[in-house]
Order: structure tokens, then sequence, then C-alpha cells
């Protein structure tokens, strides 16, 4: 069985903020690992990105939202730890 993730492997949003609870694979069925925003018919929208510019497009993305700049800072500061960027 595969391991249900809370939050996106990829940004760190939680998954029941996601357009559809999640990203779509290959299959069309929903992904438990990753988010809308990231994952698309089992590809990464952005394949090239890395993870600290991920840090900082999230950073970014909350601070839009209306979030502190160190409240934004803290939530992506585990980006380089979720599953996508441990290679």
């Amino acid at each position: 069985m595969d391991k249900v993730y809370k939050n996106c492997q990829s940004c760190g949003m939680p998954l029941k903020k996601s357009p559809n609870g999640g990203g779509t694979n290959t299959d069309g069925s929903i992904s438990t690992m990753y988010c809308g925003y990231c994952y698309e018919k089992g590809q990464f929208k952005q394949p090239d990105i890395t993870a600290k510019d991920m840090q900082e497009f999230v950073k970014g993305k909350m601070k839009d939202m209306g979030f502190p700049g160190f409240l934004a800072g803290l939530f992506s500061k585990g980006i380089p730890k979720l599953e996508r960027w441990k290679n």
C-alpha cells in the first residue's frame, strides 16, 4: 500500500488545499504524494526546479497570500527534506 501524505512532497502545501485533493498520475488517478500545482498527468509541472528555487517560490506565494515573511520562511524551511528532493 502506498504511503499517504498530508502535505505535497514537492512544495509542502497541505494536499487538502489542492484542487481535487492532489495532482494526477499518468492513469488519471489522484496522487497521494503531490499537489495539483506541482504534479499533473504523472509529471512535475516544473521538472527542472531545484529545492532552493521551490523554497523561494513558496515563500513568495505565501507572502502574496498575506503570510508574514517570517512565517513564510518557517513553512518553506522543510522543503528540501520532502520526498521529491531527497536524492
